[in-house]
């Protein structure tokens, strides 16, 4: 098994599509790339802790690559708007991938550079790539969020679109 983390906006709707995702172990939402240690979701919503959202993925590489699941990262959320993702705003929504070694960076500048490249949005992306320093879980109730709370209002106006458009897109490498 190997590990990737990324973090595109809220961990809700990252972990939601990966967990689905055939060859994915499973999907954690945590914190990453801060400065504080062990943050709880009140300190890292109020922005001051430095973490971003992530979701740290196990996944069996001989069902599907790391490379396949940035590709996959760059299509579930806007790359191109800084500290943000639709009306979620603050650092801890940036886009980030955080690599656990040195040939994950190297896969992660390649699909960066053909995301860009072939244009799969219109803007530069903004996406930070740096080294992973330490994950926390966030707090059990994040976990699973979504397939838990599919009638609370957000997952209903936001989740659960973002889901439905992934399933759609990726039918065939779903479990």
């Amino acid at each position: 098994m190997e590990v990737a983390t990324v973090g595109g906006g809220c961990f809700w709707c990252i972990e939601a599509c990966y967990n689905m995702m055939r060859g994915v172990t499973s999907a954690v939402s945590g914190y990453a790339a801060g400065h504080v240690k062990d943050p709880t979701y009140k300190q890292v919503c109020a922005g001051t802790t430095g973490h971003a959202e992530v979701v740290q993925i196990t996944y069996d590489p001989s069902l599907i690559s790391y490379k396949e699941i940035l590709e996959i990262f760059f299509t579930l959320h806007d790359p191109t708007t800084k500290d943000r993702q639709g009306n979620d705003v603050g650092t801890q929504y940036r886009s980030i991938i955080l690599t656990h070694n040195d040939a994950q960076r190297q896969v992660a500048e390649q699909v960066m550079k053909q995301v860009s490249d072939e244009g799969w949005w219109p803007a530069p992306l903004v996406t930070q790539l740096q080294p992973l320093d330490v994950f926390y879980p966030a707090e059990d109730y994040h976990q699973n969020y979504f397939v838990q709370n599919p009638g609370q209002g957000y997952c209903r106006a936001v989740v659960g679109p973002k889901v439905a458009k992934f399933r759609a897109k990726f039918a065939s490498k779903l479990k």
